[in-house]
């Protein structure tokens, strides 16, 4: 999920959707804040395993990973493009209750898709021109308020799928200051604490804000919102063919020249393994729950 989230044009809630986990991941965000002790223990079990890995993933990110990216943009945009594409009929499948006959939620799916292209047109159109420096000499007021906002709206978008938090924050014009801060950071130049301060309070709050909404959309509203998600996930494509545009060194879109077959088809195995590795832990589960 935060290899995915730290990349412009993926989102880590498609990720999470993929695997399976999308239900527990929105339940236990609901549940952290729950008056029931058991429900909040196993929210926060939960939230620990998968908090630890998401860590883990964008420190990776932002020492080694986003290099690869830029320099091998091509490549890796094909391979998110075989995640998707392989995973929609997985998904359309595993909610097949959801799509038959609620066929006039349909428009869902074309919000959804208006929603991520115009989320990743308008991501060319920063809101701070210039480089943004994140070191506390470099911090005033109006900036750590910006940030936070930034922050809580780009971790709305990571949660949801199909909308890259990264693409995000290139909109408010801090995805290169935030990937330099936390280097910085793991490298221990400490001056950029008080910045990831305020984005991870603005990343709690973005959370806790949107996750009651999603929590109802998909217990109260499940067809409308696997419409809307399958819409963002086709709209994800447009996001991933225009995602070298906006790396640090903008080239330029995906293109049938520039599209990798081979990593398209890898994208394809590995959503299929992770598939036929869910299923195992799904019969595994149920044989223990015998």
């Amino acid at each position: 999920m935060a290899l995915a989230d730290s990349v412009p044009g993926v989102s880590g809630g498609t990720v999470a959707f993929i695997l399976g986990l999308y239900d527990d991941f929105i339940t236990s965000l609901n549940n952290i804040i729950s008056r029931d002790k058991e429900k909040r223990k196993k929210a926060l079990f939960f939230l620990m395993k998968l908090g630890i890995g998401w860590v883990v993933g964008m420190a990776s990110a932002a020492i080694v990973i986003t290099s690869l990216f830029e320099r091998y943009i091509y490549q890796i945009s094909s391979l998110f493009i075989g995640f998707i594409l392989f995973a929609i009929p997985i998904i359309i499948m595993e909610e097949k209750e959801s799509f038959q006959g609620n066929y006039k939620n349909i428009i869902f799916t074309i919000l959804g898709i208006v929603l991520v292209v115009g989320i990743t047109y308008f991501s060319k159109h920063a809101f701070l021109q210039g480089a943004v420096d994140l070191r506390v000499s470099e911090l005033h007021i109006g900036l750590c308020i910006y940030l936070f906002v930034a922050a809580m709206c780009a971790i709305s978008a990571m949660v949801l799928p199909g909308i890259s938090g990264s693409t995000l924050m290139l909109v408010f014009g801090i995805y290169q200051a935030i990937m330099l801060a936390i280097k910085g950071f793991l490298t221990l130049d400490f001056s950029y604490i008080p910045a990831l301060l305020i984005f991870g309070f603005g990343v709690l709050t973005g959370i806790f804000t949107i996750v009651k909404a999603l929590r109802y959309g998909l217990e109260k509203r499940r067809s409308a919102m696997m419409y809307f998600i399958i819409g963002m996930m086709l709209g994800s494509f447009y996001a991933i063919i225009m995602g070298p545009t906006a790396i640090s060194t903008p080239v330029a879109p995906l293109s049938l020249h520039s599209f990798s077959i081979v990593f398209f088809l890898l994208g394809g195995i590995i959503i299929l393994g992770l598939q036929a590795l869910k299923r195992v832990f799904e019969k595994k589960e149920a044989e223990n729950n015998q």
